[in-house]
């Protein structure tokens, strides 16, 4: 398969596994003012660089997150985004705090935004559950180049859609050319043939406009619209779709070519009242389907998202922000994606009324905001984490979804609160020195926790200080215990002492055991399936 090459690449292939694991620090809870709907809490937002939260969030996220939407920079010189990722390269350290420039001004522009997306893309992958999908808004500065770097880490046969999103109804008059109205939104899946069919709901234009048509099942089912039973030209021909329908006035009415449906079929569907007869001038009849809104246990239809996303304009996701600060002239949002964008987006998903989902680019909060809005809607329980490094993430990013959740506006202006609630953190130490040696300041629960992920032992099977076994039980199962036996201010031994202290009852197979160093013998700690890891040196870095 091509690949796609530039300055810096082979610098930032392996970048995310150098990124240094950081804690992540909560800050605070915020939860909805009592008396708004009940709505998701488990949710998060984060202040600091989505490169190095996205690395802190894969201990309790990777392989979990079913959706992920970002809006990263679009490279066109206006938006003052600098390279920040600290590459161990020289010609990258040049890059540092610089702003990119224009087209014409910066010939490393592009290499710059490569850079910077392709670590991201990695961790995002790992997050990213098997049957999970990822949207990237992008526009023509870069979609070219984002294409083929998405189908090398995600995969080109993983590839689901490109859509096109007609962002605008006006404008353009500095337009030197044509007027652009639309930009892209690239749907890629971990794994496409774990991925269901994405379908959506009627518009509620669409509804009104195509189903006018009632029946005694309206209560059930809901209008219906009618389609010809007639098939085209394009059908092979079969002889046993040629037969005569009996119509209201005990007339057989013959196709010209062919029947869509068997004979069988047809019947059931007299019997059901499912047909729908209509007589032209001259007397002839035609022979209509119909085609209800809702199935027959009351569940709305749902069709294939066309791969033209219209109706849905930047321009009300401006005018929604301004709504929900009404006070506030910051402009820096100039063109915020719509709520309602992301919206259909999730609507797309089959999966989606209790699932994760992700934005690492979070700008003023649209994700949230489309997360409680479809919650409310359809009592879904899905949660959001949202990641923002820029300083506005306490003052715009969490202080809208704070409002969103409790109401905004005021007299006929007033908007209902979504209710839900979140947890605010920040980017705290690494877990290591620059020494290579465990950080005691991060405390040794943010320790435990990520030894136990890289042992790669099951949520279910982990375990706290305080249970009966001992305070450095990490976790266990019928097959495999795991300890770290670690202190901060002691040096701590793998030793006839410390077993003689764990009350293991019914022993397993295996037991790794994570401690300064080792007093027992190689033939004991065979003959007892004990194996000994040596902290720092065998935590492993990911």
């Amino acid at each position: 398969m091509p690949t796609l090459t530039w300055v810096g690449k082979d610098k930032v292939v392996n970048h995310h596994h150098e990124v240094p694991f950081r804690v992540l620090n909560k800050q605070y809870t915020f939860e909805a003012d009592s008396g708004t709907p009940t709505n998701s809490t488990d949710n998060r937002i984060i202040h600091g660089d989505n490169l190095e939260a996205l690395k802190s969030l894969l201990p309790e996220f990777e392989g979990k997150v079913k959706c992920i939407y970002i809006d990263p920079p679009y490279n066109t010189g206006n938006e003052g985004w600098c390279y920040n990722d600290n590459v161990n390269d020289a010609k990258m350290q040049k890059w540092l705090g610089n702003v990119v420039g224009k087209e014409g001004e910066d010939l490393t522009r592009h290499d710059k935004w490569l850079c910077m997306m392709y670590p991201r893309l990695k961790l995002l992958h790992r997050l990213l559950a098997d049957d999970g999908v990822i949207f990237i808004s992008i526009d023509d500065n870069e979609v070219q180049h984002l294409r083929p770097v998405l189908d090398e880490i995600f995969g080109s046969q993983n590839r689901v859609e490109q859509f096109i999103w007609k962002k605008s109804y006006g404008g353009g008059a500095k337009e030197r050319y044509a007027v652009t109205v639309h930009e892209y939104i690239l749907l890629y899946s971990k794994q496409k043939d774990r991925l269901s069919e994405l379908s959506l709901p009627p518009d509620k234009d669409s509804e009104s406009r195509y189903y006018k048509l009632r029946d005694d099942k309206f209560e059930m089912r809901g209008p219906f619209r009618t389609k010809p039973l007639e098939a085209t030209k394009s059908m092979d021909a079969r002889e046993n779709l040629v037969y005569p329908i009996p119509a209201p006035d005990g007339s057989q009415v013959m196709p010209k070519r062919q029947w869509w449906w068997s004979r069988s079929r047809v019947l059931e569907a007299i019997q059901n009242d499912d047909l729908y007869f209509i007589r032209g001038k001259s007397g002839e009849w035609s022979v209509q389907y119909k085609q209800y809104l809702r199935d027959v246990e009351g569940n709305q239809r749902k069709a294939k998202p066309f791969s033209i996303i219209d109706g849905i304009y930047t321009q009300t996701g401006s005018a929604s922000l301004r709504e929900i600060f009404a006070e506030s002239t910051d402009e820096r949002f100039q063109f915020p994606k719509p709520a309602d964008l992301i919206e259909r987006l999730l609507t797309m998903l089959p999966y989606n009324s209790d699932s994760i989902v992700l934005d690492s680019f979070a700008g003023s909060g649209t994700t949230a905001h489309a997360v409680l809005k479809l919650n409310a809607q359809d009592g879904g329980t899905r949660r959001f984490i949202l990641v923002e490094r820029m300083g506005y993430a306490e003052t715009i990013t969490a202080e809208r979804v704070r409002r969103v959740m409790n109401g905004y506006g005021s007299e006929s202006k007033a908007v209902g609160g979504l209710g839900g609630g979140f947890d605010y953190y920040t980017i705290g130490a690494p877990l290591f020195t620059a020494d290579d040696l465990l950080n005691e300041a991060v405390g040794v629960n943010a320790i435990r926790g990520y030894v136990a992920y890289t042992e790669g032992i099951p949520a279910a099977d982990q375990v706290m200080p305080d249970n009966p076994v001992s305070p450095y039980l990490l976790g266990r199962n019928a097959d495999t215990a795991w300890f770290f036996y670690y202190e901060p201010d002691r040096p701590t031994a793998l030793d006839m002492e410390f077993l003689g202290g764990v009350q293991i009852g019914d022993k397993p197979g295996t037991t790794i055991i994570y401690a300064d160093r080792c007093l027992l013998s190689s033939d004991f700690m065979t003959r007892n399936g004990l194996i000994f890891k040596k902290i720092p040196r065998d935590i492993s870095r990911f």
